[in-house]
């Protein structure tokens, strides 16, 4: 088997790929902390943990090593059980009130 040579695609760099990633990551984590909206706070959890995945499969092609994508099918295994796990939870809380404000829920106790 002929591994790929390190040499850049189409010009494109280690540091690319890196910028791109943090780049993700600080905009997911802004509308993570500046959104009240529970849906909109999912998605960009879900935003954060694509920026991960970025970084490690440009780690990993950087390496010339596999492990780098391993882990990425692990961080979407987890992002799509946080996902089903947030749509189950929202359903349930719109249910409870009608809205999906997390200001509303910032007191969990029994009325």
């Amino acid at each position: 088997m002929i591994l790929a040579s390190i040499e850049p695609i189409n010009g494109l760099t280690l540091s690319h790929y890196m910028l791109t990633s943090a780049l993700l990551l600080v905009i997911g984590l802004i509308g993570f902390l500046t959104r009240r909206n529970m849906i909109v706070m999912f998605l960009c959890t879900e935003l954060m943990l694509l920026a991960a995945a970025i970084a490690m499969i440009a780690f990993g092609r950087y390496h010339l090593d596999v492990s780098g994508q391993v882990f990425v099918i692990f961080i979407l295994t987890i992002a799509a059980a946080e996902a089903a796990l947030a749509l189950a939870l929202v359903v349930l809380l719109y249910r409870h009130k009608a809205t999906l404000s997390a200001e509303a829920w910032s007191e969990l106790r029994e009325p």
